[in-house]
């Protein structure tokens, strides 16, 4: 089977993100990366790029280069990732898919939901992937957990508990830090700081597990450290259009915790526990039974974790294996459609832009309660309604 092509805007030398993004795209080998426009100085990004393994010409100085070249190619990109900065990813995403190609925008897809619905408007009228990385959802047992969801093994979802909480902005003297301080700087953030980094991605998770959306949330939202402008700490309640209750909390000024991703789903029938930092581990709890440990990578689990599966039982699993089941679900899906077949349900998994324009939908909504005191607000976005 031949490779498809694949090209990434962003994440170049020194980038937190961009090495996740590469190994993921690399490991299966469904991918060729053949194309990049890596840093916004244009010279650096060719130099990088060409360090890399990237041809002089497929070295691009910028996203506009990258667009005006790949487009006339016969062997163009099949997928292009967008890693840039938080304000770019809408001018980006929506040239690229007006374009013809399919996308893996990091989050947020948007600023704005506005941006977000022309964005889903944009995929739904030209046919393309719009993928949203929402990442930690390509580990195997979240993937479990789903599937646990979905055959009924927990009856009807009561609750949901999501957290995504560190302490690694707790620092007050760290107010000047630029790496720190745009964060929580309007202009550059947005409406919110730390619900809109972190806490959406607990929010989505809970969605994607329980297989339901939001529709109402109550936030209440605080800057511990004073000088902030943005929220470094919320605590937020929400419903479920399934009858689900949940609740999230996600702080950067919690001391001790690293990380700090965890999801709790509690049903009629049974509840479960999983937690990014100790990922080959899912704690299910049925009904008057006993506890139980639930192993990554042990038989008879579902076909979403077989698949999601990638080293043998006992051994680690990490953040660039769940990002690889992401390129895969693509890879996949990319295939299906240039084959005219239907895409393997298994695999049928990735984050997509409507998950985007969602999870914006809960910022805004979230900043809108916190600045209320916590009134009730509607998070869905108009289009949804």
């Amino acid at each position: 089977m031949s490779k498809l092509n694949w090209g990434m805007i962003g994440g170049g030398e020194g980038s937190q993100i961009g090495p996740a993004h590469r190994l993921g795209a690399g490991l299966d080998g469904a991918f060729d990366f053949v194309a990049g426009a890596l840093d916004h100085r244009a010279d650096a990004g060719r130099d990088y790029g060409q360090r890399l393994g990237l041809v002089s010409d497929r070295a691009y100085g910028d996203w506009r280069e990258m667009l005006a070249g790949e487009t006339g190619r016969a062997d163009r990109v099949d997928l292009v990732t967008v890693a840039t900065p938080n304000a770019t990813h809408f001018e980006i995403t929506a040239e690229f898919l007006k374009a013809g190609f399919n996308v893996l925008c990091e989050k947020p897809m948007t600023m704005t939901v506005g941006e977000a619905e022309h964005i889903v408007g944009l995929a739904r009228e030209t046919g393309q992937i719009c993928a949203v990385n929402y990442g930690y959802t390509g580990y195997a047992l979240v993937r479990h957990m789903r599937a646990m969801v979905a055959r009924g093994d927990l009856g009807k979802v009561r609750l949901v508990k999501a957290e995504f909480a560190h302490g690694h902005h707790a620092d007050a003297a760290d107010a000047d830090n630029p790496r720190v301080r745009w964060r929580y700087d309007p202009a550059q953030a947005g409406v919110s700081a730390q619900f809109a980094d972190c806490g959406i991605h607990a929010l989505h998770m809970a969605s994607f597990v329980t297989g339901q959306n939001v529709t109402t949330l109550s936030a209440d939202c605080v800057s511990c450290i004073e000088s902030r402008t943005l929220e470094d700490d919320a605590m937020v309640n929400f419903r479920m259009d399934g009858g689900t209750v949940g609740r999230l909390w996600t702080s950067s000024i919690a001391i001790g915790r690293q990380h700090g991703l965890t999801l709790q789903v509690f049903g009629e029938k049974g509840g479960l526990r999983w937690a990014q930092e100790q990922p080959n581990q899912l704690f299910w709890m049925p009904l008057g039974q006993r506890l139980q440990t639930i192993e990554r990578g042990e038989g008879n689990l579902s076909p979403e974790a077989d698949r999601a599966s990638r080293v043998t039982v006992g051994h680690a699993e990490g953040m660039p294996l769940a990002f690889a089941n992401i390129y895969s679900d693509l890879a996949e899906a990319i295939r299906a459609k240039k084959e005219g077949r239907p895409c393997d349900p298994a695999a049928d998994l990735f984050p997509r832009a409507e998950d985007g324009l969602r999870s914006m939908a809960a910022v805004f909504g979230v900043a809108e309660s916190g600045k209320a005191d916590g009134q009730w607000v509607d998070a869905r976005p108009p289009m949804f309604r």
